[in-house]
């Protein structure tokens, strides 16, 4: 018996998911404010007559707010003679749970990363930090909702006035809504998944360019999760509905639904299609970027499918043979299972990982887990595609 996702999921049910997760059993391969609620900020006061320093610890109230974002404390230069490693700046969209979560964790617990976790839930992502274990040193949580331009700007105009050198971009947020039978929209009246997952991160890249050339981190990157499902050459990409942007008409005309299709390629509206289709975006975004910026600025540019996350959080609303079927069922038949916390070492090494730092590349794992450089399906390595898409994207977003 063949599990189908649209019969299994109520038509009325529709889903955001602030993280690349996982959704259909057609499909090998799955999709898967805000201020922290307190700062420590350290400062040495120089005691008269004396060369030694004291060491103060300064406590700043809770705010309760979803608005805005604190400004972290800017680290101090360690004392001569105790020389220690800088930590690296990470913003994770999406990391309140899910693959954004469990690569917070991964890159948190290895003491050399601080993750500004950018989320559009303040409370949800400072509950996941902590239960998750993430130091309090180590994690700063700052407000961000992809679906919509302004917040994207005062999120980035927020993390400037931080003074953090940003050191890395992982846009990892995505909103799956696999059996809408009508579209939902941005603030600015774009269809939903489409507009938050490749327009949403494509300003915020563009933004946070400029933070990542002056950083004088080692390794500076900026790494967007795909999908196997947006790729055609894979099987699972082949499952219909399938990707397939066209000549990118309906993205041209605003996908409003108005004086244009809500679907980049014009057609009827179709919630699994539109995620397929904006990871396919994300993948033309990041090679269009390798191609603009990489030799220039030295930043590394990738995608990735860390694979197929069955356990996620994404399908607690479906019914309960599913949930207990269609784990063992990537387990055991379609072999592509990864575990939360599997997946989130991948994304941690794409981030961090000296052995994966070549730019322009789809990075993929083997039953193994070892790494290796994936081929992407002829349409998300279209340059001519990539270079359309992006000219109509910075018109869309208020960049041209």
């Amino acid at each position: 018996m063949s599990l189908q996702t649209a019969s299994i999921i109520p038509s009325t049910i529709s889903i955001y998911k602030e993280e690349k997760s996982n959704a259909s059993l057609k499909e090998t391969g799955f999709f898967g404010v805000a201020i922290s609620s307190h700062l420590k900020a350290e400062f040495n006061t120089l005691q008269i007559g004396r060369q030694s320093f004291r060491r103060k610890e300064v406590s700043i109230p809770t705010i309760k707010a979803q608005t805005a974002a604190a400004t972290p404390a800017i680290d101090q230069p360690a004392p001569e003679g105790k020389k220690t490693e800088r930590k690296g700046n990470v913003i994770i969209t999406g990391a309140s749970s899910g693959l954004g979560l469990a690569t917070a964790k991964a890159l948190g617990e290895t003491g050399k990363w601080h993750v500004v976790m950018a989320c559009r839930n303040f409370l949800k992502a400072e509950r996941a930090a902590k239960s998750s274990g993430i130091h309090k040193e180590n994690y700063t949580v700052m407000h961000l909702d992809l679906s919509s331009l302004d917040s994207v700007r005062q999120f980035v105009d927020n993390f400037k006035r931080s003074g953090r050198p940003l050191a890395a971009l992982v846009c990892n947020a995505a909103v799956y809504l696999p059996t809408a039978k009508e579209p939902s929209f941005t603030a600015e009246g774009f269809e939903l998944s489409v507009g938050t997952n490749h327009l949403g991160h494509f300003l915020l890249s563009r933004l946070l360019l400029d933070d990542l050339k002056q950083s004088d981190y080692p390794s500076k990157r900026l790494i967007i999760v795909g999908s196997i499902t947006g790729n055609t050459n894979t099987l699972a990409g082949n499952v219909p509905p399938k990707a397939n942007l066209g000549d990118l008409r309906g993205l041209a005309g605003g996908l409003n639904g108005l004086n244009s299709s809500t679907m980049i390629d014009g057609g009827e509206f179709d919630g699994a299609k539109a995620y397929k289709d904006s990871k396919v975006c994300n993948m033309l975004t990041m090679q269009e970027f390798h191609r603009r910026y990489h030799e220039e600025t030295g930043i590394t540019f990738a995608s990735l499918y860390p694979g197929c996350i069955a356990t996620t959080g994404l399908f607690r609303e479906h019914i309960p043979l599913f949930r207990l079927l269609f784990p063992p069922f990537q387990k055991y038949v379609t072999k592509g299972y990864v575990s939360e916390e599997e997946a989130g070492k991948r994304l941690a090494q794409v981030v961090s990982d000296p052995n994966l730092s070549k730019s322009g590349v789809y990075w993929s794992w083997n039953k193994n887990s070892s790494s290796f450089e994936n081929q992407l399906s002829k349409e998300a390595s279209d340059a001519e595609k990539a270079l359309k898409l992006w000219e109509i994207s910075e018109k869309l977003v208020g960049l041209n």
